[in-house]
């Protein structure tokens, strides 16, 4: 299965906690960070139903939204404990 993507805007303030997040969580590794300021990013994004940001493809399902990224986020931590 691919990476979990999260999708954010640079300017963004929920987007920059959303990438805080994954760092402090531990997670850089586990994620690719998709800019959506680069079309195929933002293409990606559209190809997974979404366009607003902060959001995070799991594999399976869009998150969109600081706290529903954040709860994501936290679920992958839990699962790989």
């Amino acid at each position: 299965m691919a990476a979990p993507e999260l999708f954010h805007r640079i300017a963004e303030p929920d987007s920059a906690a959303a990438r805080r997040l994954v760092v402090a969580l531990g997670l850089e590794g586990a994620i690719e960070l998709r800019n959506v300021a680069f079309d195929s990013h933002r293409d990606a994004l559209a190809g997974h139903g979404g366009g607003a940001t902060p959001a995070l493809w799991d594999g399976a399902r869009l998150h969109v939204g600081l706290a529903a990224v954040r709860a994501a986020l936290e679920a992958m931590l839990n699962d790989r404990a």
